[in-house]
């Protein structure tokens, strides 16, 4: 039985990296010098030509990172690493807790440790050589500090509550852990904007003026109230533009970044404003976030299942039966559920962005949905032609090309 799931792990984890460097595969070798009819306006050659080579190389980057985590993964599971660094962490301190969190967190600091130089590289070579990035090196440490501390201690808090009611539990555990995850779920929801966003951007609310007037004339037609429009400082960090929307209820709000408006006109402003509506109107935001919750039920369910064998910390060279390198061992194991958990919820993302782009459209925004979305691809040099493999996979939000076509036919 030990050495099944041994060698479960090992097939399953090398599976899924093996297929993620062959869609990365198809992808580029999907990459065509001729466009459709309806994205040959967007580049001019030398910028078209600009955009795949920016394709290439982030695939290559991408291949030697992964790569490289992937060799130090495989390695630590084929000599019991995972065990043993659970072995020696007993000798510290006898508290399942503290077991836990110490594990946990010698795994977070030796990840964001053995990352920083390709993320330094990434920045600071790929995204400046292309003119992405914006940002400073100083900028680049505090963010990478502030990102490590907010993880360990939002980190410390879940995965310590959860440890604890499973040492009183046991395998009724999911029922509080699954409690514990959907409160700090809606707490995410609601606070993210005016608790999280702060620490790394400044937000300031959209000044009065021409688009300030259309946003509330427009929201006033949709009955959609919002007064919460804020413009965030993303360009201190890159030219790449964006977008988003948060918040349930009043502590609902709009987040344009500035990128965004230097880039876009009024009115295509105020179609990226619609298609968000949208996503309000249509309910997206809500349906989501319950759907969410159900899965987090099910996953737990399954993981108090499964946690309870005393073979899964074996497999991974632990002396004793642990609950930290059970949830590391089921975090692989659960890999082939999670990827066809995640197919359903690209595919629902994609129909979702389609009806909030038909929104924008039926308020005779279209147009300008399109053009916008045509920039945006053009400034961030966007993959004109993903292969439809990577799209059915990985891709939350229909192509470009696609998202054209089914404005226009429904124009």
């Amino acid at each position: 039985m030990i050495s099944i799931i041994f060698y479960s792990i090992l097939f399953i984890f090398t599976f899924f990296y093996l297929l993620e460097n062959f869609l990365n595969f198809l992808n580029l070798k999907n990459l065509k010098e001729d466009l459709p009819a309806e994205l040959s306006e967007i580049y001019r050659p030398e910028e078209y030509k600009k955009s795949i080579q920016y394709e290439r190389e982030t695939a290559r980057f991408e291949f030697v990172s992964d790569g490289f985590m992937f060799v130090i993964i495989f390695s630590m599971l084929w000599f019991a690493g995972f065990g043993k660094l659970y072995n020696w962490i007993e000798t510290i301190t006898n508290q399942v807790v503290w077991q836990t969190l110490l594990f946990f967190l010698i795994l977070q600091l030796v990840q964001t440790f053995l990352k920083l130089p390709f993320s330094y590289y990434f920045n600071f070579v790929i995204e400046q050589k292309y003119g992405f990035n914006k940002m400073t090196k100083m900028l680049f440490i505090t963010d990478k500090l502030k990102g490590l501390m907010l993880s360990v201690v939002l980190g410390a808090v879940i995965l310590g509550s959860i440890t604890w009611f499973y040492t009183l539990t046991k395998q009724n555990f999911w029922i509080f852990a699954w409690l514990v995850v959907v409160f700090f779920s809606l707490f995410a929801n609601l606070f993210y904007s005016t608790l999280i966003v702060p620490l790394f951007n400044k937000q300031k609310p959209l000044p009065e003026g021409e688009l300030r007037d259309l946003i509330n004339d427009f929201s006033k037609k949709i009955n959609f109230h919002v007064k919460n429009v804020f413009v965030i400082d993303g360009s201190k960090r890159s030219s790449k533009a964006n977008a988003y929307f948060s918040g349930l209820g009043k502590k609902k709000r709009i987040v344009l970044y500035d990128t965004l408006i230097n880039d876009l006109t009024n009115n295509e402003l105020l179609a990226v404003l619609a298609h968000e509506a949208g996503h309000y109107k249509k309910k997206h935001i809500q349906k989501s976030l319950i759907m969410s919750i159900f899965q987090t039920a099910i996953v737990f369910y399954i993981l108090s299942v499964f946690i309870s064998l005393p073979e899964l910390s074996y497999a991974l060279g632990a002396d004793n039966q642990s609950f930290a390198i059970g949830i590391f061992a089921f975090s692989i194991l659960f890999t082939p559920i999670e990827t066809l958990l995640g197919l359903y919820f690209n595919w629902l993302s994609r129909k979702n962005e389609y009806q909030a782009d038909d929104f924008a459209n039926q308020y005779g925004l279209g147009e300008e949905l399109i053009s916008a979305l045509k920039k945006l691809s053009v400034n961030n040099l966007s993959n004109l032609n993903p292969h439809k493999a990577v799209v059915f996979m990985h891709y939350s939000h229909p192509t470009l090309l696609q998202r054209i076509r089914a404005i226009q036919t429904k124009k």
